[in-house]
């Protein structure tokens, strides 16, 4: 758990980076463009890069093989170019600008955000995965609330220093995780294989040639594809985390606009108001994770969709500020059942070997609904007023709880060596 905390820096990293990113550079668009459907799509670039570029990347990370470890070397190409890209978007000479460095610093975090989640079940046995999601979880949520809280507070004396805290915090958090993750001794070591069963592990780039004669691999052992790993149980999982992150994804690409223009907040107020979410989700991180181990991932899953279903509809109506932080407490406890256990119940459908891409597939459906959401519900927005962004998400919320119900049980498809107790 030592190690999972220390890696839980890279998360925080990220989720800082993000809800930074998400909070204020709509402010930003709004000077130039006056479309809530066009700010939207432009928001979404990064979602792009994450529907072509992580998938990829997570398969490729599985079979790397450097001095520094599968993962690493993705990190210390990644961060240090996001850090740089992050604290030069404020300082935009223009539209053109903006939309420069918005796409290179995406491009920058789609290097190593696959790997940086792949090293969590990496170095935790199957049994503890859920509780170690729920720690970098925890660690996330702390960046998030940074973000919307002291951040709003930094983005009030000038809209740069966020941005410049952020890139400064991505390169500390660089260096605490190179220097106490070390891939190969804190890899979970499996128990060896039952005789005369042959490898399933794919060959890592670079050590081709190393492979026991043997060892009879074939054209698909080589390589993990992600046609392999569509069965009936990960279809319908994935087309649940689809529908809840279009939800999501929408509200939090969009909150901000709705607090300003619908409830009539100030753009501080908006953005603290989801330091309410963030922190309801920091502390039920943890314990949604023990949750999840103990009476199922997919029932606290469903407890978490219903919950926040319902308190989507009820935002929706709500025009007090109080009543509004009140509900978004309750949803970011809800979202904490959710997102705690939907990452570690789709990697326990595949074999270890797969982590890599099945953290693909992950960020791939999540992409596709990041980026079809918030243009979608800008649009929907434009055409019928803010009000209709809660009723949609928590339509969407639905359709995502029908997947889990779809899915009638989970058949096994673990590795023969896994951890000793996993």
């Amino acid at each position: 758990m030592k190690k999972v905390w220390l890696l839980g820096f890279g998360f925080f990293s990220i989720s800082i980076t993000w809800s930074l990113y998400n909070a204020f550079v709509p402010f930003f668009l709004e000077k130039y463009v006056h479309s809530v459907a066009l700010i939207s799509f432009m928001m979404t670039i990064d979602n792009y890069f994450a529907l072509f570029l992580q998938p990829w990347i997570g398969n490729r990370s599985d079979r790397t093989v450097t001095r520094y470890g599968r993962r690493m070397p993705y990190l210390l190409i990644g961060m240090p170019l996001a850090a740089v890209l992050t604290m030069l978007i404020p300082f935009h000479t223009g539209l053109f600008t903006l939309l420069l460095f918005m796409m290179l610093m995406n491009l920058a975090m789609s290097l190593y955000r696959s790997p940086t989640v792949a090293l969590m079940p990496d170095i935790t046995p199957d049994s503890q995965r859920t509780k170690a999601n729920g720690l970098i979880n925890f660690m996330g949520g702390i960046g998030s609330i940074l973000a919307f809280g002291v951040g709003s507070i930094l983005y009030d004396s000038s809209p740069a220093l966020p941005f410049i805290v952020a890139g400064l915090i991505t390169l500390l958090c660089l260096l605490v995780v190179s220097r106490f993750i070390n891939e190969k001794r804190d890899r979970v070591k499996h128990t060896a294989m039952p005789p005369g069963e042959a490898s399933a592990e794919p060959p890592l780039i670079g050590e081709e040639n190393s492979i026991p004669s043997s060892v009879p691999l074939t054209a698909k052992a080589r390589r993990i594809s992600f046609k392999s790993q569509l069965d009936r149980t990960t279809l319908f999982l994935l087309a649940a985390i689809f529908f809840w992150f279009v939800a999501y994804q929408g509200v939090e690409t969009l909150f901000t606009l709705y607090g300003k223009h619908h409830l009539g907040l100030s753009e501080k107020a908006a953005s603290f108001s989801l330091t309410f979410f963030s922190l309801a989700f920091v502390l039920f991180a943890i314990p949604s994770g023990w949750l999840g181990g103990r009476f199922g991932k997919k029932k606290v899953i469903i407890t978490g969709v219903c919950g926040l279903m319902t308190v989507f509809a009820l935002v929706g109506v709500a025009e007090n500020l109080l009543i509004l932080r009140g509900l978004l407490v309750l949803g970011g406890i809800f979202w904490a059942c959710i997102n705690i256990n939907s990452y570690p119940y789709l990697v326990a459908t595949g074999t270890e070997e797969s982590i890599g891409t099945r953290t693909g597939m992950y960020y791939l459906v999540s992409s596709l609904a990041a980026v079809g959401s918030p243009p979608i519900l800008g649009l929907l927005i434009d055409l019928l007023g803010y009000s209709v962004l809660f009723y949609c998400a928590a339509f969407s919320m639905a359709v995502a709880l029908l997947c889990l119900l779809l899915i009638k049980g989970r058949k096994s498809t673990a590795s023969p060596y896994r951890a000793p107790g996993a």
